[in-house]
């Protein structure tokens, strides 16, 4: 177990809370961050891309000029992938570029960039944050007291106003522990957890048994 101090929204001290060793002081392995940081990149790919392959390109079903005689070298078709408005050979086809990654790997990663954050000491706990209305400028002044310039903030839930509130300040990007990835960890530099989000953190890391 590690206590780290916990802050109000104007960052000054409002306590401590306990994060769980199991969850916040694993070894950092950059394979298998490496590995699932892929993956969540592949499966983000559209794989839409394709080229036509002389059974698609229309046209060239007429010899262009006969076999001998000419002086120029023979040729079967102007589609024919060495001239111009040809095929293409060996093109990009649609794909699936997704690969499977096991559970416990990835769960195994998110634990791993959750105490890469808490050994650099970018990881903040804050009591809690709580705007007069939803607006940018109210929330601008939060993140200049915490000193959040590239951070990740954990909510308990979806919020709408503090979401209108975070996302036209660069740099700051607003998630659940549902949506928590580790793509999005290692993207910031800075994490920060609410009270009430931590006892969540625990708990989905617990059902999986990794």
């Amino acid at each position: 177990m590690t206590t780290v101090k916990m802050y109000d929204q104007t960052r000054q001290d409002a306590g401590s809370v306990t994060l769980a060793a199991e969850v916040f002081e694993v070894e950092v392995r950059p394979e298998i961050l490496h590995i699932v940081v892929r993956a969540q990149a592949a499966a983000k790919r559209a794989g839409t891309h394709k080229t036509k392959s002389r059974a698609l390109v229309s046209g060239g079903g007429a010899k262009p000029w006969k076999q001998k005689g000419t002086g120029r070298a023979r040729s079967g078709s102007n589609r024919s992938p060495i001239w111009r408005g040809g095929a293409i050979v060996f093109g990009p086809q649609p794909r699936d570029y997704s690969f499977k990654v096991n559970s416990k790997v990835r769960a195994l990663a998110l634990k791993m960039a959750l105490s890469s954050r808490l050994a650099s000491e970018d990881l903040m706990v804050v009591k809690s944050i709580t705007l007069p209305e939803a607006k940018t400028k109210h929330f601008a002044k939060v993140a200049g007291a915490l000193g959040l310039q590239k951070a990740l903030i954990i909510v308990a839930g979806e919020d709408a106003a503090l979401t209108r509130s975070v996302r036209n300040i660069p740099g700051l990007t607003l998630t659940t522990p549902e949506r928590l990835s580790v793509t999005e960890i290692l993207k910031h530099r800075q994490l920060v957890l609410l009270e009430e989000t931590v006892a969540t953190v625990h708990a989905r890391f617990a059902q999986k048994g990794a």
